[in-house]
């Protein structure tokens, strides 16, 4: 029987701008991004057997409350999972990748190419990073889980989808995961199809449960 997980990025960031790097610093969700989250609420309010996960960061903590409150009183409280962070960019944290590059040319081109020996400066390597998404993709995909619901972050989201469909870890970039973004998932072991992302009107509440 397939499970269905659900990938859900944090609203907007208070402060954040694209194309920034924003790993593990712990902003809290712009007015914008609390109306994301909101905007989420309806859909979770459909699944009434479902499991919820959480990064430990602010911004995925206050989207989870923000998309939760539509459901029964007393709302369901998510799981903390420390392997749903962000990638932690290190030194590059609050740079581009055309001021990462000017820094350190080489570097920033094997993190293009998705060299596995990379590591950000003061900070995670990929392999490292990969592991943990491996990790992380096969408690979601425990048996029996059911359906699952991972707040989380654009970049994890984005490992995770190439981790299930058996793309190569540095195909996350053929993936538009926006501030709010939905991902839905149907999964058989620790493989699946992309059902559906997007912003959470263009996923039906009906594929979901």
């Amino acid at each position: 029987m397939a499970q269905t997980l659900i990938l859900v990025r944090h609203g907007e960031a208070q402060g954040s701008r694209p194309g920034v790097l924003l790993g593990r610093g712990d902003p809290g969700l712009s007015e914008a991004g609390r109306e994301q989250a909101a905007l989420l609420a309806p859909l979770m309010a459909g699944l009434i057997d479902a499991r919820f996960v959480r990064s430990p960061l602010l911004r995925a903590r206050e989207t989870a409350h923000l998309a939760l409150l539509g459901r029964a009183a007393p709302a369901p409280v998510p799981d903390i999972d420390p392997d749903l962070q962000e990638m932690d960019f290190g030194d590059w944290e609050g740079l581009t990748y055309e001021q990462a590059a000017a820094l350190d040319p080489p570097l920033a081109a094997a993190w293009a190419e998705w060299d596995p020996g990379f590591s950000f400066p003061g900070g995670e390597s990929l392999a490292g990073f990969s592991a943990r998404i491996e990790q992380v993709a096969r408690r979601l995909a425990a048996p029996g889980a059911g359906t699952v619901v991972a707040f989380t972050h654009g970049g994890v989201v984005r490992a995770l989808i190439c981790f299930f469909l058996g793309l190569p870890p540095r195909d996350y970039l053929l993936f538009d995961v926006s501030p709010g973004c939905v991902a839905l998932l149907r999964l058989w072991d620790l493989r699946g199809v992309l059902v559906g992302l997007g912003p959470v009107d263009t996923v039906s509440r009906e594929s979901a449960l």
